[in-house]
């Protein structure tokens, strides 16, 4: 004699069809794809500018660093002239903060999309440019102090997403 098991029966006003599973193995898939494959936009680059400005210490007297990122003056001589071709002295960096920007978003542009291109996701690649911004070191992302600091950089980036 054979038996039969019956089937639970789902009300049609609690299936939910594949529509759930879709978006979770889609948001699975962005999290997991490997990141040379993601693209980085401007509006990421951005977000990771204005999160290092949030993240940025709070200045301290005489310094030595300008605007609310807390450059180096020698930084913005360099960064200007590589992405304006001319040079910006650190008081008109510090006093204009949308030229303060346009070189920022050129400078960490370039290293968060060759993180992304080292084939790190997303998040780790946004920690990793934080360390280089910090220490010159991408690989330094997840060491002593420079952990705690790419972790809220990659906080405050999260935001505005």
């Amino acid at each position: 004699m054979t038996r039969t098991v019956p089937t639970p029966h789902i009300p049609p006003s609690l299936h939910l069809g594949p529509l759930p599973w879709l978006g979770m193995a889609l948001l699975l898939a962005v999290l997991m794809f490997p990141a040379h494959a993601q693209q980085i936009s401007d509006a990421k680059v951005e977000a990771l500018v204005e999160a290092l400005r949030l993240s940025a210490p709070k200045p301290g007297p005489n310094g030595g660093l300008y605007s609310d990122w807390q450059v180096k003056p020698d930084n913005i001589t360099r960064w200007s002239k590589r992405c304006l071709n001319q040079e910006v002295t650190p008081e008109q960096f510090a006093a204009d903060q949308a030229l303060a920007r346009q070189i920022l978003a050129c400078v960490m542009g370039k290293v968060l999309r060759e993180q992304v291109a080292a084939g790190n996701n997303e998040i780790v690649a946004v920690q990793r440019s934080a360390a280089w911004w910090m220490t010159g070191d991408p690989e330094q992302y997840n060491s002593g102090s420079t952990s705690a600091y790419t972790l809220r950089v990659l906080e405050a980036y999260l935001r505005f997403f």
